[in-house]
């Protein structure tokens, strides 16, 4: 007690190094409460943080739907046979001690060393689950599954929480089969997943694009999880699912596995809930659509053209296909078609994914007499009455050009009618180049529509005004002219353009904004999200009334009167109004033909162009009109349809 007397005694050198003995101790114990009471909790959490395994749940994707809600693009389920690798861990064991260790002491007669020890636990591993999945799969598959060892090892060295897949998308059949034999192994589950479905197969497959397995692995969320894992999503890679991918993935959900200290599942919770994706509403008409691929396929399986069909008073697409088409199942379902049905879609000749619609750029042939007339209409060159007397041929210079209209004299409807070359020519020379590219800039020719992408569509090409040179760097001549007059040359355009340019013809003059989707649709309300305005006017073409009139009476005689070249595709009392087009091109040595068929009814009320091209076929009118025809027949019964059901019939 000697020291706490001197410091009573007022000691100072005392009481300072008292006070320090005594704040040093506080200190220990204010920093030892810090480190057992406050800090346990941090790390407590950080542990249990540690011991979590997050995963990525992909969102059910949302539908694509017509404009009657019927649905082209859904999804189905899919089973799959999944093993837990934390529910076999006692026979990794068992294998182990009691044969593959001693499998190996028998044959070297001594204990594994340490660095062996590692690749006979693998060994034994491999076994167990090999052994499993070859009764599974011998019990489902034709063919039992052999397991890939390096498959097996990187997935339980990577994703030992999560489970490994071993049969996918069963049948009913081989539902049946594992239920039966095999339901009660150890580890086995049966796994029910959503896959991309298209119930039509082929319909509408250019409009709609595919859609594929996503193949990156890492990719921020918007809810800024750090997932461990993602199980597979499905990516949409062309065509609507590629333009819409981000509304119909919906939001991923995401999920925690609790881990032991190595590394198997002990339980799992779900952090945030999946939720589906946006429905997508198109323009489209089923019927006319169906209707559309079965025109085309009029010719053959092999046909390659295009078929448009449009509200010419709103912009809506009704129809958009392109021949031939391929299944879009194979892409989400490759075991279901054959090496023939691969094969095909690879073939450079048909080039099935190619949207001859879209992407197809071709000469117009005659069809784009319609803008040569309105040139010479609005430039008072040409009179309805004006005449010239045809030989059979167009001299111009010492190249003759050929026609096959008989020689004799026409004017303006009759050489509409018979598609007289040489009329248009000696009418659009006497207008002038300028004039003729000038009217065709009205209509956005050689431009993109915008309705896709910009990657997805062609632009064509036509002669900017005033151009001196072709595109190929030769000198602008008479003869360039005079092709350009009945859609040769410098001049390329793809369906879609034609049926834009003919709607603004038949609706008094206004170039319309193509329109392919209506809304976005929430999948559960069903209620609109999001709407595309109808009815966006690109721009008025400045043609006078009476100009489209003569031209729209000369269509009608085309498909109505005797000698029209668009006779096949005359209906009673539709209305039909056409223009037949065949264009020359060489190709592989040898002249081929595209031909076209553009039109519009009916005649009093426009409503509908039909637009049908197809490459190296006979001729406009006995090839394109036929099937404009069948188009036209369905379009005619869904409207007689909807009146009986206006009237309550």
């Amino acid at each position: 007690m000697l020291v706490l007397d001197q410091v009573k005694r007022g000691d100072p050198r005392l009481r300072y190094l008292a006070a320090g003995f005594f704040l040093g101790f506080a200190v220990l114990l204010v920093g030892l409460w810090y480190v057992q009471i406050v800090s346990q909790r941090k790390y407590a959490e950080s542990q249990k943080i540690q011991s979590f395994r997050t995963v990525r749940v992909p969102a059910a994707r949302g539908r694509i739907l017509d404009r009657n809600g019927q649905v082209l693009a859904d999804n189905q389920p899919r089973f799959n046979i999944n093993l837990f690798l934390e529910d076999i861990r006692p026979q990794f064991i068992y294998e182990y001690t009691n044969a593959v260790r001693k499998e190996f002491v028998a044959a070297h007669h001594r204990k594994p060393k340490k660095d062996e020890l590692f690749e006979l636990e693998k060994l034994a591993r491999y076994r167990v689950v090999s052994n499993i999945v070859w009764k599974v799969s011998s019990a489902v598959l034709p063919q039992p599954l052999a397991l890939n060892p390096f498959v097996f090892e990187k997935s339980y060295t990577e994703k030992r929480a999560i489970p490994m897949s071993i049969v996918t998308d069963l049948t009913a059949q081989q539902i049946a089969l594992f239920t039966e034999k095999n339901s009660d192994l150890p580890g086995i589950e049966l796994e029910v997943e959503p896959y991309r479905f298209y119930p039509y197969g082929s319909l509408a497959a250019h409009v709609l694009g595919y859609v594929q397995r996503e193949q990156h692995e890492e990719k921020s969320e918007d809810n800024e999880i750090s997932f461990h894992y993602r199980l597979p999503d499905y990516q949409g890679v062309t065509g609507l699912e590629g333009g819409f991918d981000e509304d119909l993935r919906g939001h991923a959900g995401a999920k925690a596995i609790l881990v032991n200290n190595i590394g198997y599942r002990q339980s799992e919770e779900t952090w945030v809930e999946s939720s589906p994706g946006k429905s997508v509403v198109l323009t489209l008409d089923l019927d006319i659509q169906k209707a559309a691929e079965r025109a085309l396929l009029m010719s053959g399986p092999d046909t390659r053209g295009a078929a448009v069909v449009l509200n010419c008073k709103t912009g809506d697409i009704l129809a958009m296909a392109s021949a031939p088409s391929y299944d879009l199942n194979m892409f989400v379902r490759p075991r279901d078609f054959g090496t023939n049905d691969w094969d095909r879609l690879r073939d450079d000749v048909l080039t099935p994914q190619y949207n001859r619609a879209l992407q197809g750029a071709y000469h117009p042939g005659s069809t784009f007499k319609i803008l040569v007339a309105l040139t010479c209409f609005e430039n008072g060159i040409m009179g309805p009455e004006d005449t010239m007397t045809h030989p059979g041929y167009y001299k111009l210079g010492k190249r003759p050009i050929h026609d096959l209209a008989p020689a004799g004299t026409y004017n303006f409807k009759e050489a509409f009618k018979h598609s007289c070359n040489s009329y248009f020519i000696d009418f659009g020379l006497k207008a002038g180049v300028e004039k003729l590219e000038e009217m065709g800039q009205r209509f956005n020719l050689g431009q993109k529509t915008g309705v896709v992408q910009p990657a997805l569509e062609q632009a064509g090409y036509f002669p900017s005004i005033g151009q001196k040179v072709t595109k190929d760097g030769e000198r602008w001549t008479d003869w360039h002219s005079a092709i350009l007059c009945i859609g040769q040359g410098e001049i390329m355009v793809t369906p879609l353009q034609m049926a834009l340019m003919v709607g603004a013809v038949a609706n008094g003059g206004k170039l319309l904004k193509p329109r392919l989707a209506v809304q976005l649709e929430d999948p559960i309300s069903k209620t609109g999200l999001e709407s595309m305005p109808p009815a966006q006017v690109e721009r008025e073409i400045n043609v006078s009334p009476r100009s489209l009139e003569l031209v729209r009476q000369a269509m009608r005689a085309d498909v109505e009167e005797e000698g029209g070249t668009g006779k096949l595709a005359f209906i009673p009392g539709m209305g039909i109004c056409g223009k037949t087009g065949t264009a020359q091109i060489k190709k592989n040595g040898r002249i081929d033909h595209v031909t076209w068929f553009v039109s519009f009814a009916p005649f009093d009320n426009p409503k509908y162009a039909v637009v049908i091209m197809v490459e190296s076929g006979s001729s406009g009118g006995g090839t394109c009109a036929p099937k404009a025809k069948e188009i036209y027949k369905t379009i005619q019964r869904l409207d007689l349809d909807r009146l009986k059901h206006m009237a309550g019939e």
